[in-house]
């Protein structure tokens, strides 16, 4: 058996997605990865899998680019023959879809990994395409598997009329691999909370700052840093600029992208994403497994990691007096954080290792090839 993996960037496909193409792989199928072209892609290939480039536009909305886009992806497919295909985010879930759709290829999972800017944003002309999006989504997914990270995202897709109860399902996020995500003991040093993620406002790093603001100029003796680069191919990126500002003024340090998410999270005491909606971050689960307590908004795909009170807290969305709070009550209070950060490994355990969400996937992958 063949199946092709298709992500709008080689990026996503290696941090998210290896692990299961290595269990697929494992189970005696040919896994190719299709992307645009990135410094990831050496890596994909370093790991035995091989990679086909596509050229392709995030934002791009020019309907003659965006046709040859799919003209693209069906030669591909059509060239490549798989038995299954695996499409991730809104223009790969879509534009795959209809081009596998033409080929006759019956064995087609989609991926919801979130509902993003075009579901997130009051913009008009965002609405505006937001209804396009949906009617594409509505015929694209008709007759494919579709996979969600969290239950919101899929009852919000049924009520819209986009999936049935009997072609989707849901997968907690991407896995996670408990054997190299362990309990390290933090530092013995000034409590250091970390936001790693990429900088976007949607992320809460405004708010995120605010909060590492109010704690601070309160006489608190603590320190927060920002991980992650700014991702210009995003309509909410954070402007470099601003990253250095905010990092002038001296209540935040921003690390930019890190490659060791182990180590990195083994220098901190707390980790805090005060996200305003996800699919299922796979940060916090990594931070979990590693036994670090957490603090994230109560929002769809981060409240599927935290339990209020046992393993961090929850906070509304956009309120950096909240996020203040629930931070404070852990940078005061080691033991707290102790206790928390080993609920979060028991959570990570039973909920989201490796084998329990590779299973999850595979199992869809069964249904949609009986199915075919």
């Amino acid at each position: 058996m063949k199946a092709i993996l298709f992500a709008n960037t080689d990026w996503y496909l290696y941090n998210f997605r290896l692990a299961y193409a290595e269990f697929l792989k494992e189970k005696g199928w040919e896994v190719c990865f299709l992307s645009p072209v990135g410094e990831h892609v050496q890596k994909l290939e370093e790991a035995g899998f091989r990679h086909i480039a596509i050229e392709f536009s995030r934002k791009g909305l020019n309907p003659l680019q965006e046709n040859e886009t799919i003209r693209r992806i069906k030669a591909i497919y059509a060239q490549e023959k798989p038995d299954l295909v695996q499409q991730f985010t809104i223009k790969c879930d879509i534009y795959g879809s209809l081009a596998a759709k033409e080929l006759g290829i019956r064995a087609v999972i989609n991926t919801i990994t979130g509902l993003g800017y075009m579901f997130l944003s009051d913009k008009v002309h965002v609405k505006l395409i937001r209804e396009v999006v949906k009617r594409l989504y509505r015929k694209a997914l008709r007759g494919t598997e579709v996979i969600f990270e969290n239950p919101d995202d899929r009852r919000l897709f049924i009520e819209m009329g986009l999936v049935g109860e009997e072609n989707s399902h849901i997968v907690p996020g991407t896995g996670i691999d408990i054997e190299k995500f362990i309990p390290v003991p933090p530092p013995n040093s000034i409590p250091l909370t970390i936001l790693p993620s990429r900088m976007i406002w949607d992320k809460g790093v405004s708010e995120f700052v605010e909060a590492a603001k109010m704690i601070r100029e309160s006489g608190v003796n603590a320190r927060f840093a920002l991980v992650g680069n700014n991702d210009i191919g995003n309509p909410t990126c954070i402007p470099f600029d601003k990253l250095t500002q905010w990092q002038k003024e001296g209540n935040v340090e921003w690390w930019g992208w890190q490659d060791d998410v182990v180590t990195v999270i083994s220098m901190s005491h707390i980790i805090c994403l005060p996200s305003y909606r996800e699919g299922l971050p796979k940060i916090l689960i990594e931070a979990a497994s590693s036994g670090r307590p957490i603090v994230t908004t109560d929002v769809p795909g981060c409240r599927e990691v935290v339990e209020d009170g046992v393993n961090g807290f929850l906070v509304p969305a956009k309120n950096a007096e909240k996020l203040r709070d629930a931070l404070l009550k852990l940078i005061e209070n080691e033991e707290l954080r102790i206790k928390m950060g080993e609920e979060s490994r028991k959570i990570a355990k039973d909920r989201f290792s490796n084998q329990i969400v590779n299973e999850a996937i595979y199992a869809v992958y069964q249904k949609a090839i009986a199915s075919s």
